[in-house]
């Protein structure tokens, strides 16, 4: 990338730190006779006390900014609308730094109920659910964006075996519950299955990205579609208010309506809206449009660039990268072209440059949870989003396309046990410390085959050393005897037929019917001190007894290329 290019994106990043608490929410188009077009202040005082509020959007992608806004700052002068439940189905927090997102709701009085696939960017719901001020409960992504969409065809509730076993599952854990003020459960058992609610929804409050003047609603610039024509459905059939911001008026086009003028109450320009963090929708990034054929390399490098200047994603080193190669590999050996995948936040991206690397990514077809069908998967701040996708899809349809396609995905962990159980959702005890499990129920439960990434210990001091791994001091175990909750089952998974690896710094281990196998062991690391020693998991070694050793390569990266089948060529 020139000189030129990164002055200009770190002038656009410091137009945005300058401008990101600006906001007029009075502001309408002049000459705009129809009625559904209103500011933000006007659409938001439609809301009535005690609504269920759906938003949609993943991050910093297609975030009705002006609404959070426009909702916090009438509710300070107003008191309305108050006692209302807030329902997003994927990560719409700013983390207690990035102002206009989901956190502006958790003002006391103004939100008394949470509901998210990912409570961890929502720093601020997180504290009010710790003081006792919010109920906050957690459902998977997939889960609440179909249940959604089910309320939109006068269905009330979805059966479904994902969460079978975990701790959704109210026979095994607290079902949809993160704090102790909870007044009910959306989850139930239902024999081998659970049953999934969620309260009728009864207002919108999302993004699109362009209207006509009869209150058509498009999508022709959107980086994504996430929740946003379930949520609508929802509430005009629940007899409910649906408010769309866009950033400018279009002529109509027949062909291209997302959502018809009679779905849609209020209509609120905002010609501030992004199209991403940073990125305004009126100035919007072609590479993340269908149909695109942006170079990929630069378009990267234009990603990599913004989100080390954020400092959102955490620099990876010789360990991470080493073990990001074995998961590659162990990708390559169990694949085949055409295959359909899904890669988890952070590290499996990371997993996902490797498998490019290797030479594969061109027989490979990524998902995205959000709906993006095809292309790269983009890291970091840009997640949820694709470069050059083939088209874009809703949640509910991606999830359920992912039900009958998917063949592998690759997932981050936090902890594993004896039982081949994986913990994603509590970090530790405190409620503001949950995280949530995300898509991770849906993915797990749909793939064929799943390969997660994590690390064996937390806080240890492990280093590559002469093409080596070396493990200096131990730290705090990752595989544990059991998990502190349970976010994937591996019995029920056994079960099922699925096949489950799990990649580490130190190796390479498979589920299986005897149960957590070491089936390769990385250069340098010594089976006996460093993983049967450190860790509380039951680890079984092969019948043979003799642990395979990884190619060096892995480390390394010399030579790394990949194979269907045979992993490394």
């Amino acid at each position: 990338m020139n000189l030129i290019t990164k002055a200009r994106l770190v002038a656009q990043l410091v137009r945005w730190l300058i401008t990101k608490n600006r906001r007029d929410i009075d502001f309408r188009p002049k000459n705009l006779p129809n009625p559904k077009f209103r500011s933000a202040r006007d659409a938001i005082r439609l809301i009535p006390d005690g609504a269920v509020v759906m938003s949609a959007g993943m991050a910093s992608n297609m975030r009705p900014t002006i609404l959070y806004f426009a909702v916090g700052d009438v509710f300070d002068a107003t008191g309305h609308p108050g006692n209302i439940t807030w329902v997003s189905t994927g990560a719409m927090g700013g983390r207690g730094r990035v102002p206009g997102t989901v956190e502006e709701i958790a003002r006391p009085g103004l939100c008394t109920r949470f509901i998210s696939g990912h409570h961890e960017t929502a720093r601020a719901m997180l504290k009010a659910g710790a003081e006792g001020r919010i109920e906050l409960h957690t459902l998977p992504q997939g889960i609440i964006a179909n249940v959604a969409e089910r309320q939109g065809n006068g269905l009330d509730h979805l059966l479904s075996p994902i969460g079978i076993g975990t701790f959704l599952d109210p026979r095994v854990g607290t079902g949809s519950a993160v704090t102790p003020n909870a007044s009910t459960n959306f989850v139930e058992a239902a024999d081998d299955q659970l049953r999934y609610r969620l309260p009728k929804i009864t207002a919108a409050c999302v993004l699109a990205t362009e209207a006509d003047v009869e209150g058509n609603v498009y999508m022709k610039t959107a980086c994504l579609y996430t929740e946003v024509r379930e949520a609508v459905l929802a509430a005009k059939a629940n007899g409910g208010v649906s408010i769309v911001t866009v950033a400018s008026i279009i002529p109509k086009d027949e062909n291209a309506i997302f959502l018809p003028a009679d779905k849609v109450d209020a209509i609120v320009v905002c010609p501030a809206n992004e199209q991403t963090l940073t990125v305004p929708q009126l100035q919007h990034w072609k590479m993340f449009l269908p149909g695109a054929r942006e170079d990929i390399a630069a378009s990267m490098d234009k990603l990599d660039f913004f989100n080390r200047l954020l400092k959102l994603d955490p620099d990876r080193g010789p360990v991470e990268n080493a073990m990001a190669r074995s998961a590659a590999a162990q990708f390559a050996k169990i694949g085949h072209p055409g295959m359909h995948v899904i890669n988890g936040y952070g590290l499996p991206i990371v997993v996902g440059r490797f498998v490019d690397a290797g030479g594969l990514t061109k027989d490979v077809r990524f998902l995205i949870e959000t709906g993006a069908y095809g292309g790269v998967p983009a890291p970091g701040l840009f997640f949820g989003t694709a470069l050059n996708p083939d088209r874009l899809t809703t949640s509910a349809e991606m999830f359920r396309y992912c039900a009958d396609h998917l063949d592998v995905t690759v997932l981050g962990m936090l902890q594993a046990d004896s039982m081949g159980n994986v913990n994603v959702s509590r970090k530790s005890s405190r409620i503001e410390d949950y995280v949530g499990p995300g898509g991770f129920p849906d993915l797990v439960s749909a793939a064929k085959s799943i390969i997660f990434v994590g690390a064996f210990q937390a806080k240890s001091q492990t280093v590559v050393e002469g093409g080596k791994i070396r493990v200096i001091k131990n730290g705090i175990p990752k595989f544990v005897e059991q998990v502190d909750e349970v976010t994937f089952c591996g019995p029920a998974a056994m079960k099922k037929g699925q096949k489950v690896w799990y990649v580490t710094p130190v190796g390479t281990f498979q589920l299986t019917k005897r149960g957590l196998e070491l089936i390769e062991v990385m250069p340098g690391v010594d089976v006996k001190r460093d993983i049967l020693e450190a860790s509380p998991a039951r680890i079984l070694l092969p019948e043979s007894g003799d642990v395979p050793v990884a190619p060096a390569a892995y480390i390394t990266g010399e030579g790394f290329r990949l194979a269907w089948g045979k992993g490394l060529e």
